[in-house]
């Protein structure tokens, strides 16, 4: 399958991107069919400099099927070559980590109390049985 993809390139801690298209089996930073952009997420987005497209090729290859990952649908989308994709709805994502897991085991503690309660009364239909 093609997708539209983010390559990375630059150096440690200073990334610079490729907007790319290449086979869905091929590695992030691998071999690739085109390069049909760029993406600098370290410039400003007032910046024209920050995103490059060649309109033209992305339409074409969108036309070939290939498929964008979910940064390069919201790129083009902002580029207005595609819809803006839905945004996503993670509400666990605004809860810091460690608070998500007190929350969890609190829940995880009700569902095994009334398993719990079932637990004996199987042990004794198991000593009835002896």
């Amino acid at each position: 399958m093609l997708k539209l993809r983010l390559s990375r390139g630059g150096t440690k801690k200073r990334p610079v991107y490729k907007v790319v298209v290449a086979d869905s089996r091929f590695a992030r930073d691998g071999r690739f069919i085109e390069k049909v952009g760029f993406f600098n997420p370290l410039l400003p987005k007032e910046k024209k400099e920050r995103i490059g497209l060649e309109a033209e090729r992305i339409k074409y290859w969108l036309g070939q099927g290939a498929q964008p990952t979910t940064r390069v649908a919201r790129i083009l989308g902002e580029n207005e070559l595609m819809p803006m994709p839905a945004n996503g709805n993670n509400p666990q994502k605004a809860i810091p980590k460690k608070d998500r897991k007190k929350e969890g085991s609190e829940e995880a503690k009700k569902e095994e109390a009334p398993k719990a309660d079932a637990a004996p009364a199987t042990e004794a239909k198991k000593e009835e049985k002896k």
